[in-house]
């Protein structure tokens, strides 16, 4: 629930400043490049604060590097699809063909919305918010529930937790863990 929230107050910001900065003719790779930065900024610190919680087990400077290496690689698929929508219009397109230049950016950037939105949440829900096992296991049936004991092994053996624990290991000094 609270990752939906931020996600619409994200998209919000997002699909405002790109066509605010496309009114004024900007490229829509360049427009969505900055509204997309912009609204990773915001993303991240509220996604920080209000609906992932720190994990004890990594370091803050791995979640850091985790949220923004994903993001990028979102970004890469965003201004890719973005690109896709109108490169088949004629280069100028931006000046003499404006409003369907500008529906078209519009159409990509939804593509890419729902395509980006779906990445972010898999590989932070994999990487960044551990809690998958227990919920997953709380819909299972009583008769085929993991002890707490296989929960825990499962846990310690998880990517996401080696992760973690490699990054702490390797925290520079003077940093926060």
């Amino acid at each position: 629930m609270k990752f939906g929230i931020v996600g619409v107050i994200a998209f919000v910001i997002d699909y405002g400043l790109m066509n605010i900065l496309l009114m004024f003719h900007m490229h829509n790779v360049l427009a969505t490049s900055i509204s997309f930065f912009v609204s990773l900024v915001f993303n991240y610190l509220a996604s920080m604060k209000f609906v992932f919680k720190h994990r004890p087990d990594m370091a803050r400077w791995m979640e850091i590097a985790i949220f923004f290496v994903s993001s990028f690689i979102g970004w890469i698929m965003n201004e890719v699809i973005v690109w896709i929508s109108t490169s088949w219009m004629p280069h100028d397109s931006m000046y003499t063909m404006h409003t369907q230049y500008v529906i078209w950016t519009n159409v990509g950037k939804l593509v890419a919305t729902v395509i980006v939105m779906v990445w972010n949440f898999l590989i932070r829900k994999w990487l960044l918010d551990d809690t998958h096992t227990n919920a997953m296991n709380r819909l299972k049936s009583a008769d085929k529930r993991l002890t707490q004991e296989e929960l825990d092994a499962k846990w310690e053996n998880s990517f996401s937790h080696r992760l973690g624990v490699w990054s702490l290991e390797h925290t520079p000094k003077g940093w926060p863990k």
